[in-house]
């Protein structure tokens, strides 16, 4: 076998390998009007991170449990996540197909034998965020990580029961003073 040979198989494995990294579960994202006031230029210290805090800060690589068998893990390219079912699954934050300038959250769904596993990145200028998500058995609390510093996006998560009248009607983030920046409205699963 040639070099020229190699190279070339070696650069076919590599646009198959990205091929078939791209091929995640569907994603939507939703950008609203930029609505937050300027910040400061100046970074604070962070508190540390805390199980029961609003937004728990992780490091890059820190896996977290978010239920029904999930791990997410989170690092400066974007939201990594693993399933009992789909082993190292990415959505890329830094690959142009996410507006970092504005408010948005987004939304993945994946079903989990008896659960509906949702989640999505966030994109927000402050640190303090909320996520909620309304189904049509309620409205639920997501949890929220983000990485340390102030990348300007997080990720959220939430795992309902899985059954055959459920809907998720909208995905809602809120500023740390309580105020809506951005909302989604998906089709029912």
């Amino acid at each position: 076998m040639t070099r020229m040979t190699r190279t070339k198989k070696c650069v076919a494995a590599v646009a198959i390998t990205a091929a078939a990294m791209a091929a995640v579960p569907a994603v939507a994202q939703a950008v609203a009007p930029v609505r937050v006031a300027a910040e400061a230029q100046g970074r604070q210290a962070e508190a540390p991170a805390r199980e029961d805090a609003p937004v728990r800060v992780v490091a890059p690589g820190e896996h977290v449990r978010a239920g029904a068998g999930v791990e997410i893990w989170l690092t400066k390219e974007g939201k990594h996540w693993s399933t009992p079912e789909t082993d190292h699954q990415f959505r890329s934050v830094v690959d142009g197909n996410l507006d970092l300038q504005h408010p948005s959250v987004g939304l993945s769904t994946e079903i989990l034998g008896d659960r509906y596993f949702l989640s999505g990145v966030y994109v927000a200028r402050q640190g303090s965020v909320r996520v909620t998500v309304d189904t049509s058995d309620g409205t639920v609390d997501a949890s929220v990580v983000r990485l340390s510093g102030r990348p300007g996006w997080g990720v959220w998560y939430v795992d309902v029961p899985l059954h055959d009248d459920l809907t998720v009607d909208r995905v809602t983030l809120y500023d740390g003073r309580g105020e809506e920046i951005a909302s989604l409205s998906p089709s029912h699963p």
